[in-house]
């Protein structure tokens, strides 16, 4: 009974760890697709910018809107930033709400940077 209830915890610990873990790799790749769009932008308009970026809201499935993150943009310089809340199970029957905050301050980079 006793190796029963301590696998019953550790398959606990494993699913919240599995489940927080899912939801940051999901932030981490959102905030790489973005860093990469905006620092790779050249030509485009606000616009197309912020059109490119919430196409990447919806593929990482990141619950924000145009009010909760800003894009700001001067000369060659993009400021991505906001914040969201995920609600994450974390054991059958408790869930917790945990913020994310995101913040891309990025340089344009157009076409060699590296001296040849």
């Amino acid at each position: 009974m006793k190796t029963l209830f301590k696998l019953l915890i550790a398959a606990l610990i494993a699913n919240a760890s599995y489940r927080v873990g899912n939801a940051y790799l999901n932030y981490y790749k959102f905030k790489d697709a973005v860093r990469e769009t905006t620092q790779h932008r050249g030509t485009k308009t606000e616009e197309q910018i912020h059109d490119k970026v919430f196409a990447l809201v919806n593929e990482y499935d990141i619950p924000v809107t145009d009010d909760t993150l800003k894009i700001t943009t001067r000369d060659n310089h993009t400021i991505v930033e906001g914040s969201y809340i995920r609600t994450i199970e974390m054991v059958p029957t408790f869930k917790y709400d945990w913020k994310f905050d995101v913040y891309v301050d990025t340089f344009v980079v157009d076409g060699d940077v590296l001296p040849r």
